[in-house]
């Protein structure tokens, strides 16, 4: 049902171009509920809002049902995220003046369906999630755990084949998440697919598949790696994944960011006997910025493991972290 191919999506942070989705592929098929976990920051989020048809990605595919929801304009836009995808919001975002029916029957007054014919599919809707008895309460007084299930509800006003929820656990107790876990394993059948971004482990054992957004530290595994390099060419790119530690043997290599709009900064350039590179695979974090070769150079990349053997009081001192 849903599939993406080669997505990078990037944004400016700070005056600098940030890409916390490159190269991205997945695909879910119907029936299947896929977790994206990932820390604050590894993109989570803006993937879910790309898919929803809520962000431009600079590249790559998002197909829906075969439709390329990615060149999607005007009344077309605005159909697909009506009929196609409903988001759960990690907030809620109800309105708080309104009853529990009421917002769930908002985004059915949205398009135009009134009266009896709203009222009846929103109160068949938190029947559904087990609200009946919550229909005519307000959010102020509802608990966390029903506040989430009349956001899910209302997500499936239009009853979408594409349920997309961020974070839905984030504001529950470990009571309201049982009932929450249940819902969106329910919900995951024959004609709809779930896609939930969250951080939160709990939600495990709930998923058919879990995509790690997050790049994972090298530990302690060994491996090197010997670059022979011209002038210009790259070492690692801003917003790669990486496992090694690199250390330059002859030449020199500059540090730069890339900028959004285009142009660089560069940071520092280094040479023999300097190192780079060391805090993506020392926190799993993606590359910060480029490594490039400045002049006809040399560089030995190394694991953790192998990097603290050799170089283990250089990189307790900090110096010189690139």
């Amino acid at each position: 049902m849903l599939e993406i191919e080669q997505l990078t999506i990037e944004y400016s942070s700070g005056g600098y171009a940030v890409r916390p989705i490159q190269g991205f592929d997945l695909r879910v098929d119907e029936g299947e509920l896929v977790l994206l976990l990932g820390a604050s920051g590894s993109g989570k989020t803006t993937l879910l809002s790309a898919v929803a048809g809520l962000l431009t990605p600079a590249s790559g595919s998002i197909r829906f049902r075969g439709e390329e929801v990615t060149g999607l304009r005007g009344a077309a836009q605005t159909a697909y995220r009506r009929s196609a995808v409903g988001v759960v919001f990690q907030a809620f975002n109800l309105v708080p003046s309104l009853p529990a029916v009421e917002n769930v029957a908002a985004p059915l007054w949205a398009a135009g369906v009134k009266g009896r014919p709203a009222a009846a599919r929103a109160a068949a809707i938190l029947e559904q999630v087990g609200l009946t008895d919550r229909a005519h309460h307000r959010p102020g007084d509802l608990s966390g755990g029903q506040q989430q299930r009349v956001a899910i509800a209302r997500a499936l006003a239009h009853d979408p084949p594409m349920l997309l929820a961020d974070e839905p656990t984030a504001h529950l107790d470990y009571i309201q998440v049982e009932g929450i876990l249940r819902l969106l394993r329910e919900l995951a059948g024959p004609g709809r697919l779930v896609l939930i971004a969250t951080h939160d482990e709990r939600l495990l054992p709930l998923a058919d598949r879990i995509v790690e957004l997050t790049p994972r530290a090298a530990g302690d595994a060994a491996a090197t790696e010997h670059l022979t390099l011209a002038p210009g060419e790259v070492v690692f790119r801003q917003g790669d994944a990486g496992e090694l530690v690199y250390v330059i043997e002859s030449g020199e290599i500059e540090i730069f960011r890339e900028l959004a709009g285009g142009g660089e900064e560069v940071m520092v350039r280094l040479g023999p006997g300097k190192y780079f590179g060391e805090l993506a695979p020392l926190f799993g974090l993606r590359r910060s910025a480029t490594a490039r070769a400045v002049a006809p150079s040399t560089v030995t990349g190394r694991s953790l493991r192998e990097f603290r053997e050799q170089h283990g009081a250089d990189l307790a001192s900090g110096l010189p972290a690139t």
